[in-house]
This record gives C-alpha cells, sequence and structure tokens, in this order.
C-alpha cells in the first residue's frame, strides 16, 4: 500500500498544511498554549537512595513525569544514537521504503507512518521508525536499518546502558510504593520485560499552529525513556494545563505509563503528554518503551490493595490491554 511520508510532504515546498493535519480549533496549539514559568521536577540519580526514592515517588505522583541527570549514560553514546537515526532518515526515500511497516497486517515494526485517524479524522505530523531491541528472543535483526552501518552497534550499546537504569528505576519505583524493590520488576515479567525504540521524526511543518506531531495521550508502557533532539516540543499535563518540557543536554525524559498506573492501583499517573511541530526546524526524539510481555498479567498489586483502597482497574494480559488501547475500547 502507497502511504504518504511526512518528510516528503515536508520536502515539496509545502506554502499550507493539508487538510487532514489541520487539528479542531480546541486542539490546535495556538489555541491550547503551555502555561508560563512551571518546570517539570529534575532528579539526580546521584542523588542518596533515600531521597531518590522519595523524589521520584514525589514526581510519579504528582506529575507521572521527571527528568533524570547523573545516568551514567556518557554524551558521546547519546550523540552516536542521534547521529544514527538522522543519518537513516537522510537515506533516499526508496532505501526508507524497504523497512516500510504495515500494521493494518500486524507488521509494527519498521519504517512508518501513522495512519490511524480519531474521531475527526486527522492525521499527525510525523514520521517513525519503531522495533523491539531487547530481550534478544524477541530481537528481529532484519527490519533494523542496515545504513548506516553503525546502526546496530549503537543501539545495543544504548540498550545495555538502559537496561541498568531501567532496572534502577523499577526499583526505586517500587520502593516508593512501600514495596520490596524487586516487585514491580518482577510483576512487569522480570527478565522478559520488552524494550521497543521509536525514532520519531517531525519534519519543519509550515502552519506548526494548526498540527500536531502526536495527539495528547498516555503510553501503554510501564515506563518510557526518551532523549530528544535540541528542537522542543514536548508538552505534559499538569493541574489543567499544558507544561512546555524544555531540552537539557544528556537528561533523559522519563514518562510514567499505563502499567505503572495500573500496578500502584493509581497512586502513580501515567501522564498525558502532546508533541508540537516547528516551522523551521525537524524535531527527533528516541523514546524506549518499557514493557510488559504479552502474556503477562497486569493489575492492581495485592499489596495496594484493601477494603480502604479497592482495586480500581481490572486485571488482564498486556496483550488484552494492548488491543484495547489501540481499538479505542475501555478498559
Amino acid at each position: 500500500m502507497e502511504v504518504e511520508r511526512v518528510q516528503v510532504l515536508a520536502h515539496g515546498n509545502l506554502h499550507e498544511l493539508p487538510e487532514k493535519f489541520i487539528r479542531p480549533a480546541h486542539e490546535r496549539p495556538e489555541n491550547t498554549r503551555a502555561i508560563e514559568g512551571v518546570t517539570v521536577p529534575m532528579i539526580s540519580l546521584s542523588l542518596p537512595h533515600d531521597n531518590l526514592v522519595h523524589e521520584i515517588s514525589k514526581a510519579c505522583s504528582e506529575w507521572g513525569f521527571f527528568l533524570i541527570t547523573d545516568h551514567g549514560i556518557s554524551s558521546a553514546l547519546i550523540q552516536l544514537l542521534q547521529e544514527v537515526g538522522k543519518e537513516f532518515f537522510e537515506l533516499p526515500q526508496g532505501e526508507k521504503e524497504r523497512y516500510a511497516n504495515d500494521p493494518s497486517t500486524g507488521k509494527f515494526e519498521g519504517y512508518g507512518t501513522k495512519m490511524t485517524k480519531n474521531a475527526e479524522a486527522k492525521v499527525e505530523w510525523i514520521d517513525y521508525y519503531f522495533h523491539v531491541i531487547s530481550p534478544a528472543s524477541k530481537v528481529n535483526y532484519e527490519i533494523w536499518p542496515k545504513h548506516p552501518p553503525s546502526y546496530r552497534e549503537v543501539t545495543e550499546e544504548y540498550n545495555a546502558e538502559l537496561l541498568k537504569i531501567t532496572d534502577k528505576l523499577l526499583q526505586l519505583i517500587s520502593e516508593g510504593l512501600g514495596l520490596k524493590g524487586k516487585v514491580v520488576r518482577s510483576s512487569l515479567g522480570g527478565e522478559e520485560i520488552e524494550m521497543e525504540m521509536k525514532i520519531n521524526m517531525y519534519p519543519p511543518c509550515p502552519q506548526p499552529e494548526l498540527a500536531l506531531g502526536v495527539e495528547p495521550h498516555t503510553d501503554m508502557s510501564a515506563l518510557t525513556i526518551l532523549v530528544p533532539n535540541d528542537v522542543p516540543g514536548l508538552q505534559v499535563w499538569k493541574d489543567g494545563n499544558w507544561v512546555a518540557v524544555n531540552s537539557m543536554p544528556n537528561a533523559l525524559f522519563v514518562h510514567v505509563g499505563d502499567q505503572i498506573e495500573v500496578l500502584s492501583n493509581g497512586k502513580y499517573k501515567s501522564v498525558l503528554h502532546r508533541s508540537l511541530v516547528n516551522k523551521e526546524s525537524t524535531r527527533m526524539s528516541w523514546a524506549v518503551f518499557c514493557a510488559p510481555p504479552n502474556e503477562a498479567m497486569i493489575g492492581p498489586l495485592p499489596q495496594l490493595v484493601d477494603d480502604k483502597n479497592p482495586a480500581k482497574y481490572s486485571t488482564k494480559t498486556f496483550a488484552e490491554f494492548r488491543h484495547r488501547k489501540f481499538s479505542g475500547i475501555p478498559q
């Protein structure tokens, strides 16, 4: 099936946005501006352990989002990750199309453009590349870009570093809920937890005040750990307002996803967020979703449920949760 790529559109000297990208008035960035003077939580992983537990618990319950610094991933590796991703999107269009996905047939991995339409039949100003990066048993190297040649080595090195950080964050989240450190990780599948890379590419947009790179949503993952380039655009929802997230060199953005909200029985919030686009510059981000395997049963942790705190969510497999989320069926 022929898919119209946003990057191709953007390179076609567009002066006006095609109708299918123009959001309804109540969704347009020009009518829903971010609040000024509010900053998102920033947490150094070098803090003493008890302070870390407290700060992350506070951020998870009040925001569902925070930035981490002093995380141990070198700025050189982050730069390499960004370079190889950017190089893929600079390849000739025919070369990129060799990796095209087809979600309509269940082939989600590969090069894609979001075709799903919301109720107003609008689409988002984004192309992307999506693939599983761990565990090894779920990785299909055939779908990883062969160009640039260093893509695999760089991405695997980044994955190895990110697994360490994810383990630490899940331990801190678990302790913040008053549980032993390994409870949340084991509830998400332990060694079978999947790490899924999505490189988001938002080309320059002729009328960014009318469009969205990604519409408001929560992530169905447990956590999402994201590295942006230096073009701002991410906004998170807090207390009835959008809050702009400013990029900070070498900081990682951490989103609490739906599975942590469910496991915590609502104590921690899955953050509603959206992405804006830019008239002059290409915005890119590298998101890694930390998600349970399809067969994992996810529900409120029994330790957090009692007569005073009944379960707010039903227990179901992650596959069922994902199906319902994609299909717009209530959970």
